[in-house]
């Protein structure tokens, strides 16, 4: 139910938040630290969750958010598929994921 163009308008619309390639993907980062990455080929993202926030969204609908299925998904990172997630369930995520990491970082020097 979210295109492409919505999941990229979202997380842009995150304070601060860059657009960077990485490998095959792009990614969404804040202060170079990436919350989120966008699969177009397979209309999927890959949000950075701890592992009771990935528990909370996994919950929602199995079939539609889940576990990364490798190491990575064991350690928070989780798969979205965008042509089944409601808009306001992908907003709420990718809010979770991008304060998981940005609170993390060194916050942004103003110039």
């Amino acid at each position: 139910m979210v295109s492409i163009d919505t999941f990229r308008k979202l997380a842009l619309s995150l304070p601060h938040t860059t657009e960077e390639p990485h490998f095959e993907k792009t990614s969404f980062r804040i202060n170079k630290k990436i919350f989120a990455t966008l699969d177009e080929k397979e209309n999927r993202a890959c949000l950075m969750f701890d592992l009771v926030q990935q528990s909370v969204f996994s919950a929602y609908d199995k079939t539609i958010i889940y576990p990364v299925p490798n190491k990575w998904g064991q350690k928070g990172a989780t798969y979205i598929e965008l042509k089944k997630v409601r808009k306001d369930v992908l907003k709420d995520a990718l809010e979770q994921a991008y304060n998981k990491v940005a609170i993390k970082t060194k916050p942004v020097k103003k110039k």
